[in-house]
């Protein structure tokens, strides 16, 4: 990394046993033999079917999908399906309430009892700073901005709905990332999708990690440039496809490509890594190119005072050409916003799809977005923000290190609050959430296809409302 790095760096993804990844295979092998038993035990009748069934009148219809692409659902996911699609019934604070709901066909239906699982410990939401609250004090601008404004505005930014708490939001953003302008959206995912295909398209090439999130995947694909994939944070793989792309060119016509954009993630929400940022940027500035970075998860939680990996690795924000990230996190709200150079957020005004025909963002939302960051810029008057940031890291560092030294392989960076606990094996993930329940703690485990087949695993995310007595 020569001095590129003015910290250091340690991210781990330690290796299972061999031992562990043949199970994992014999696991998923008999799921597969037992799903295929069960399949014909129903096309015999000897097993009741519970799956939605076509009408008589509908067989001579194309179908919508062929039977086997729903085998994984019917027959290893339903086993296991009741660990996901909880409803809860309280704020997703440090701990919530949750509806207790049973089954009484083996996961095809739930059924719910009436009573209400009190104080489970939240160890899913990514509610980093914990500003996921219902503190009447904590909440009382936004209460009052509900009066003024109500809650929808029925109109989109380009006609009737660009308010003066949309400027002054975008106004903070921007005096908050250190830039020279920033746009908001209503929904983080369509930050991403809807937007992506302004900047870049048909003669543009991208370069995606390939552990990007859909949002960037699905905006990469609605922009009709060409996509090329690189190995998650392999500064080898980025470069070696920026050299071809320069030394080749387009395919056939072998003419220059117009715009090639680089497209990464700040923290990565399913391995816990940090994006490599110094060496992107170097790459970035040695061949030309341009960068798009996503902070959906680390904007608010890393960095000293909570700005993001530019701030996490000493950079300037200049470097990066396209900043991304959420309110849906950190901040407790919902939305999105990109930032950068005031001709880029221009032509965005103008162009995107978000602000033409998507409803501006709600008032007490973009209330409780300027709240939050005016707390961790220190603009209320107090030092609770830069506080909440601090403990965010001391929070994670604690729970890494007391993982590791319980034995677990865990995936991702040391500074990281997205903690991934690898379970591997496809038993083990209904039984890992079942038990922690048990013990009033809501965790989420994720599985094939969302993670690779081998790779199985509980995510945990720190927040910095955490107790300790919560994260032992």
């Amino acid at each position: 990394n020569g001095g590129l790095y003015k910290r250091p760096f340690n991210e781990h993804f330690e290796q299972a046993p061999m031992y562990v990844a043949v199970l994992t295979y014999v696991g998923f092998g008999v799921g597969t033999i037992f799903g295929y038993l069960r399949d014909f035990m129903r096309a015999c009748g000897l097993e009741r079917c519970s799956l939605a069934a076509e009408r008589e009148e509908q067989k001579d219809f194309v179908p919508l999908y062929q039977d086997f692409e729903n085998f994984y659902t019917r027959n290893l996911y339903m086993r296991i399906r009741d660990n996901w699609n909880r409803p809860i019934c309280s704020v997703p604070g440090p701990q919530f309430d949750l509806m207790e709901r049973i089954t009484d066909d083996f996961n095809w239906t739930f059924r719910f009892t009436g009573r209400t699982i009190k104080d489970v410990i939240n160890m899913g939401s990514y509610n980093y700073l914990g500003f996921a609250e219902t503190d009447a004090n904590a909440l009382k601008t936004v209460a009052d901005e509900l009066q003024n404004y109500g809650t929808g505005v029925c109109s989109t930014r380009q006609e009737m709905g660009n308010l003066d708490k949309h400027v002054e939001l975008e106004n903070l953003v921007a005096r908050f990332l250190d830039v020279e302008a920033a746009m908001v959206f209503g929904m983080g995912f369509a930050t991403n999708s809807m937007n992506i295909p302004l900047l870049v398209g048909k003669g543009c090439l991208i370069l995606s990690d390939e552990l990007n999130h859909t949002s960037l995947v699905l905006g990469a694909r609605l922009s009709g440039a060409t996509i090329r994939i690189f190995k998650h944070n392999n500064m080898q793989s980025l470069e070696k496809l920026l050299r071809d792309a320069i030394a080749y060119g387009q395919p056939r016509s072998r003419r220059a490509w117009k715009k090639i954009l680089i497209l990464v993630e700040g923290i990565y929400s399913m391995e816990g890594s940090i994006v490599r940022l110094p060496e992107i940027v170097a790459l970035k500035k040695r061949y030309k190119a341009y960068l798009y970075l996503d902070e959906a998860h680390s904007i608010g939680a890393v960095g000293a005072t909570g700005r993001g990996v530019v701030e996490y690795f000493g950079m300037d924000p200049e470097d990066v050409d396209v900043l991304m990230g959420t309110f849906t996190k950190s901040f407790g709200a919902a939305g999105g916003y990109i930032a950068g150079k005031k001709e880029l957020v221009d032509f965005l005004r103008t162009h995107s799809h978000s602000a033409i025909y998507a409803t501006s963002m709600s008032p007490p939302v973009a209330e409780q977005i300027i709240r939050s960051m005016k707390c961790v810029m220190g603009l209320d008057g107090t030092t609770q923000g830069l506080q909440r940031v601090r403990q965010l890291g001391e929070n994670t560092r604690y729970f890494r290190r007391r993982l590791h030294e319980m034995g677990f392989i865990v995936y991702g960076n040391d500074d990281s609050p997205v903690v991934p606990l690898l379970l591997y094996m496809p038993g083990k993930i209904g039984a890992f959430a079942r038990r922690m329940l048990d013990k009033n703690i809501g965790v989420v485990v994720v599985g094939f296809p969302a993670t690779p087949i081998t790779e199985s695993r509980a995510r945990f995310c720190v927040s910095a409302a955490h107790t300790r007595e919560m994260l032992d």
